[in-house]
């Protein structure tokens, strides 16, 4: 494998040999495999925390279930227990949860 890599480095008469082209491949390569599935992975969560509203079950990123009684721009009022509420922000909110995952 190493000897394929070092023929094709080697071989200055490509253009499919020069270090740029290849340097260009594997940024693509990288691209298509890290950054994009990040990205859209991003702004699916963003999406999510804009679409919050009352009566969500949520997790935050700090572990604390909770149901949504409140929303702002910046931040969330959450239900723990019958008469306990707190204000986490909106980038705390890691996930939605679904009502057939009861917690206790």
């Amino acid at each position: 494998m190493f000897a394929i890599w070092l023929a094709v480095w080697q071989d200055v008469g490509s253009p499919i040999g020069s270090p740029l082209f290849l340097m260009l491949i594997i940024f693509g390569v990288f691209y298509f495999i890290v950054i994009r599935p990040a990205r859209k992975s991003q702004q699916d969560t963003e999406t999510m925390r804009d679409e919050l509203k009352n009566g969500d079950r949520i997790v935050t990123s700090g572990g604390i279930y909770g149901t949504v009684v409140g929303v702002t721009d910046e931040s969330i009022q959450l239900r723990v227990a019958d008469s306990v509420k707190i204000q986490v922000a909106k980038s705390a909110v890691a996930q939605r949860v679904e009502e057939s995952g009861k917690h206790a």
